[in-house]
């Protein structure tokens, strides 16, 4: 399994990004993906996450309102709408993907794609 992030730039605060993780290989038929950032000198953090059945999510508490998690099956890819961007959401993120069966609110993932940098200027 492949996964490829995109869609990451420079945004003003309070803008608006799309990011993007585009999974190849083994298609999925359950499982989650989910959307995990890490910001210079920083742990990584969990951001958002999203089960391919059924799309429930879960979310971060600092997220929550902000950012949008959705995905599209028949391609593949999971979506990370990011709105009301504060500068300290600048990080890089990284989309990851898990086959088995777990609590939604789980942070263990099996798969990992490269990251996609995100910059908020204040």
């Amino acid at each position: 399994v492949q996964l490829q992030a995109s869609g990451g730039g420079l945004v003003q605060a309070g803008g608006s990004l799309r990011l993007s993780c585009a999974a190849s290989g083994r298609t999925f038929t359950s499982g989650d993906m989910g959307w995990f950032r890490q910001a210079p000198g920083k742990e990584r953090e969990f951001v958002a996450a999203i089960r391919w059945i059924g799309g429930n999510t879960d979310y971060a508490d600092s997220v929550k309102g902000r950012f949008t998690i959705s995905r599209d099956n028949a391609k593949n890819t999971v979506y990370l709408q990011m709105n009301s961007l504060k500068p300290e959401d600048m990080a890089v993120y990284y989309c990851a993907a898990r086959r088995r069966i777990t609590t939604i609110t789980s942070r263990e993932y099996d798969y990992w794609g490269q990251g996609t940098l995100v910059t908020v200027s204040s």
